[in-house]
């Protein structure tokens, strides 16, 4: 047990250092918000750059892999979103956003550190793999059942847009991209080059964590407590339960995959989930609570799934 909170420990603490110095005064919110804009924008990019350059690509085109993580991913969309239209008696366009908070896990700025401090830098070729799709599939079923529930009158072609653009404009997505070319061509980058990317993405995790604890500060707990449970409890347990089984049991998938893929499952809402109702206008209560619990009561669940894989 002590092994495992050796893992997860500094990660959190570097949260709850964020969190404490914005709460206490000791860091303004506004630099909070802005080294989480640096982190997302600027240094995460080059993290994920250099990481989908070196990535072996018959890993990122697992589709065993692929499976085992986003039938979870869409499984916790359809359940929450149906069961917020259903028995919380949502609007439909809140329901999408209450869909959305238990789609999108919080798997760069937590996931990442957690992986790799867990198990090594072996995992992070799975966990790569499943943020490479990540934003492309979460942003692209939000979106488009958003849009499909509005019926603002857009037409496919104009829905299909705003999708693309969502995607595409992400720094993250760019960051990737921008990695794969270099690794399907096999480019050489100059030292001119690959030296300030490296630079910039040695900064990208700790920076991330204490931002995120930051910005958690100013999110306020929102008294839709049964939307809240129903979400968390998809993202903590479910999401990470059905992850398990498809890639270890039924896929029988090399343990560093499987380590790579439950981890990632297992973790919180992400800051994104916040993002998109805050881009609608809809759910932003349930969006934020379930941002902030999630990441509380992950600190337990991830331990648990730590645990279970060791």
């Amino acid at each position: 047990m002590l092994d495992l909170l050796a893992v997860v420990a500094p990660v959190f603490l570097i949260v709850g250092a964020g969190y404490w110095a914005v709460g206490r005064g000791a860091f303004p919110i506004e630099g909070a918000e802005a080294l989480m804009l640096f982190a997302q924008r600027f240094a995460i990019p080059c993290l994920l750059f250099l990481a989908m350059s070196r990535i072996d690509l018959a890993t990122l085109l697992n589709w065993k892999l692929i499976i085992s993580f986003y039938s979870g991913t869409l499984s916790c969309f359809a359940i929450s979103a149906l069961m917020a239209f259903s028995f919380f008696r949502r609007a439909g366009p809140a329901a999408v956003t209450v869909g959305f908070s238990a789609t999108f896990a919080n798997a760069v700025l937590l996931g990442l550190p957690i992986v790799e401090r867990a198990f090594g830098e072996a995992a992070l070729d799975a966990s790569f793999t499943v943020i490479a799709f990540h934003a492309p599939i979460c942003y692209a079923v939000g979106i488009a059942a958003m849009e499909a529930v509005l019926a603002d009158g857009k037409s496919r072609s104009e829905t299909v847009w705003t999708i693309v653009k969502a995607i595409f404009s992400n720094p993250l997505m760019i960051g990737i991209a921008g990695g794969l070319v270099v690794n399907l061509f096999n480019l050489a980058l100059p030292p001119l080059i690959l030296d300030p990317v490296e630079f910039m993405s040695r900064a990208a995790i700790g920076a991330a964590l204490f931002a995120l604890g930051g910005v958690l500060v100013k999110y306020q707990i929102s008294d839709r407590w049964g939307e809240i449970g129903m979400v968390t409890l998809l993202r903590l347990i479910w999401h990470p339960t059905l992850a398990y089984v498809l890639a270890a049991i039924i896929f029988k998938l090399p343990e560093d995959i499987v380590h790579g893929i439950v981890v990632t499952a297992s973790m919180a809402p992400g800051v994104n989930t916040y993002v998109f109702a805050n881009m609608y206008g809809r759910g932003k209560g349930t969006a934020a609570s379930t941002v902030l619990i999630g990441t509380a009561l992950s600190v337990v669940t991830v331990s648990a799934w730590l645990y279970i894989l060791s």
